[in-house]
């Protein structure tokens, strides 16, 4: 049998240099494939019905729409897009939770960590009325010491001025911190930050191929975070 191949030095974690782990939500703990469904065909298509549009016209217009608030607060906020296309966000969310699960091995990693005596901060970009029902779907909230939604900070993640405030709110080390995100541009700000150790999950989607970075340590799964040790 072949033997598995040992993690590179680059992926192997020294936790005893980790007080804090920030971690993102949505392609990173959770499977991307909800979002992307939701926001790229099941709006859509409840858009187009509404509006007596083509689907890819509809699609079209949502994406226009999406491109036009990016990297504002208004981007994640459930209440203002359900404001802008007339149709209720949050309950299509609860209607759709069903799709709403972790990624393989996340339940496990969170599990390790809280072993390791870390603290655990979730840090999302998400809207609080989305957090609240992808917590109740999966007891995400109950694995992790706190969720900070962009809107409690004031910004998002991809945004310089997220990070001093993020920094205020919580009270982390930059350079005892390791922050796990699945978009580039998070990752960056954090880096121009001062944060230390930054990963990158390179698998956000059940549904896609892996997508890695080569400015990060970027990975597909939670192995190299345990130095490639199964979980406890």
């Amino acid at each position: 049998m072949t033997q598995p191949s040992a993690p590179s030095p680059r992926h192997v974690i020294d936790w005893g240099q980790i007080d804090d782990v920030l971690l993102d939500m949505d392609g990173t703990l959770l499977d991307r494939h909800f979002d992307n469904f939701f926001f790229e065909e099941e709006l859509p298509r409840r858009y187009a019905v509404l509006r007596g549009l083509p689907f890819e016209e509809s699609r079209d217009r949502l994406m226009a729409m999406y491109r036009s608030v990016e990297g504002e607060l208004a981007w994640t906020d459930l209440h203002y897009w359900t404001k802008r296309v007339g149709i209720d966000v949050v309950a299509l969310h609860k209607e759709l939770d069903h799709m709403i699960g972790f990624l393989p091995g996340a339940e496990e990693f969170l599990h390790h960590l809280r072993l390791l005596g870390k603290r655990v901060t979730i840090i999302t970009n998400a809207h609080e009325a989305g957090v609240s029902v992808k917590s109740a779907k999966t007891g995400l909230d109950r694995l992790v010491d706190r969720i900070v939604d962009a809107f409690e900070v004031g910004y998002l993640k991809m945004r310089p001025e997220y990070w001093p405030s993020c920094q205020r709110l919580l009270g982390f080390d930059p350079a005892r911190s390791l922050y796990m995100d699945d978009d580039e541009g998070c990752l960056i700000a954090a880096k121009r930050f001062g944060v230390a150790h930054l990963v990158h999950s390179a698998k956000s989607s059940s549904q896609l191929p892996p997508a890695p970075l080569t400015e990060f340590c970027s990975i597909t799964g939670f192995a190299p975070l345990l130095n490639g040790r199964p979980p406890r």
